[in-house]
């Protein structure tokens, strides 16, 4: 997998610990074409041989999109990826991967014919050892280098290099890459050396795309996470942030680090999150000079949970009742598909609307509320993955968008097809994530098309006044027909038994042998 602006590239790994670019050269830039060979099948482009796929053009995106990005030819991002490449495997069936020699999550075997599943399950309900091993596993992700992925440092028209071959891509962990697409994607449109950038774009918030994007993006790190530790079965937990209250009950140190003893906006020096450092913090230089983040690291995380006593609305998390009524709303997305629409299903959850999904400008509910919580690093759109809170949080985010497709069976019918902000469009290829994906295609049932369930309680709505007065006395009555019934059986069976004598009553006589022998003397004959 490779791209340019992310440029995925199908690094195989040589001798000397090398990653050749296959995609990312010059005379693949220039060329358009990024159809490599499956591992192991050379000159076989896309596994065409033996039926896996074959190298054909990108499909975009061509409808309209909304008002928000006026301009057109001024950002590489506009019809990803066509500015990087236009022809790229297109694979048949069950494969998929950036030269079909994978299969589509959910499936495994050779002919990637056996369905597989993971379980996503609340962190909070593991084991000490699972715990462990799952911070672990984030470190561990922190520090290995992507297998398959380089990134871009340049914008397209600079990423030749001053002398026309020195591509400007370069490696980076698979942790950091999972930051990386994120800044990619929300970063504002350059306009030239001396002119305000547009920040008036976002390919994965602020519209229908934010639930598909991050879908998408949390199946990648999985993924990427399950190759890196050789477990297929690994899945990524989550937190449920619908717990109310002003304590941040992950912020532990056998979890994601609590806080600092000596700094009230650091992570203790127990937790190995203390030594992680933030990637994509030089946004200024990337507005003013055009250049994009690279794989640099910078300063600590900061997190200061509930600290924002400027708004106080941010102080507590999300309540259960948010996410009941959150879950009824039928209508998955409403004009003009922003962060304005109201009785959104999509503006609720991602958290623009209030609970109950009105729109309401001062208001931040659910996702935006659980990320402005954290009150720091992780309350910064481009660099809020910096923060492992990230993943729990939108493991739950997404939890709860698979929920209401589960309750709603809504089809993709109900998802945009034109007019959403550019990048949202029901067939936009998703910025910048390749091989290309397209937003309909996360728009489906988890367990059933993408390989993975979540094990969740799902809060109930209590029940009103009415609800309770009217079961009360549904309950009476049939507690009284009930007795009336007992009642009426008892006086029935007693009745009958006063007009029947027993066998063997008291005033009875028993048989002995003297009284049948008279009996039978004063018998005539």
């Amino acid at each position: 997998m490779w791209q340019s602006v992310l440029l995925v590239c199908t690094l195989v790994v040589v001798t000397q610990g090398q990653f050749p670019r296959q995609c990312v050269t010059p005379e693949g830039l220039r060329s358009g074409t990024c159809c490599p060979s499956p591992p192991g099948r050379a000159n076989d482009e896309c596994g065409f041989s033996t039926g896996r796929g074959r190298c054909m053009p990108v499909a975009v995106d061509v409808r309209p999109h909304g008002p928000q990005y006026p301009h057109s030819g001024r950002d590489d991002r506009e019809r990803w990826p066509l500015r990087f490449f236009n022809r790229t495997c297109r694979c048949n069936d069950n494969f998929s991967g950036h030269h079909c020699g994978r299969c589509k999550h959910g499936l495994a075997g050779p002919n990637c014919d056996r369905r597989v599943n993971v379980v996503r399950r609340d962190i909070m309900q593991m084991s000490p050892e699972e715990k462990r091993a799952f911070v672990n596993a984030l470190d561990r992700a922190k520090r290995t280098v992507h297998p398959d992925l380089v990134i871009c440092t340049r914008r397209y028209e600079e990423i030749f290099g001053v002398d026309g071959r020195s591509i400007q891509c370069e490696n980076i962990t698979i942790y950091n890459y999972f930051v990386w697409t994120h800044y990619y994607s929300v970063g504002k449109t350059y306009m030239g050396r001396g002119e305000h950038s547009f920040g008036g774009v976002d390919f994965s918030h602020e519209g229908p795309g934010f639930v598909t994007w991050h879908r998408f993006h949390l199946l990648q790190l999985e993924r990427d996470m399950q190759d890196m530790l050789g477990n297929p079965t690994f899945a990524l937990p989550y937190w449920n942030f619908a717990i109310g209250g002003s304590e941040c009950d992950i912020c532990t140190d056998d979890l994601l680090g609590a806080r600092s003893s000596f700094d009230m906006n650091g992570i203790s020096s127990n937790s190995v999150f203390s030594q992680w450092r933030v990637l994509c913090e030089d946004v200024e230089e990337y507005e003013t000079l055009g250049t994009i983040c690279n794989s640099t690291e910078g300063g600590p995380i900061r997190r200061n949970p509930a600290g924002n006593v400027a708004r106080p609305m941010v102080q507590k998390l999300p309540e259960p009742q948010d996410i009941i009524d959150c879950l009824d709303l039928s209508t998955f997305d409403t004009p003009p598909f922003y962060s304005t629409s109201t009785r959104s299903f999509r503006n609720t959850i991602e958290g623009y609307s209030a609970p109950q999904g009105e729109y309401d400008p001062v208001v931040r509910s659910l996702h935006n509320l659980a990320h402005l919580f954290l009150n720091g690093t992780g309350g910064q759109t481009h660099l809020s993955p910096n923060d492992p809170i990230f993943v729990l949080l939108h493991t739950f985010t997404d939890a709860i968008f698979d929920e209401w497709l589960q309750r709603h069976s809504p089809g993709t019918v109900v998802y945009p097809e034109e007019n959403a902000p550019i990048g949202h469009n029901r067939h936009f290829n998703m910025v910048p994530f390749w091989p290309p994906v397209t937003n309909a295609e996360m728009f489906v049932s988890a367990p059933e098309a993408l390989g993975y369930t979540y094990e969740v309680d799902w809060p109930t709505r209590p029940y009103t006044l009415s609800e309770i007065l009217t079961i009360a006395i549904v309950v009476v009555v049939l507690v009284v027909i009930v007795v009336g019934g007992v009642i009426a059986c008892v006086v029935r069976a007693y009745s009958s038994t006063e007009g029947l004598q027993p066998l063997l009553g008291d005033h009875y006589r028993c048989y002995s042998e003297e009284d049948r022998l008279m009996e039978q003397s004063k018998s005539p004959v």
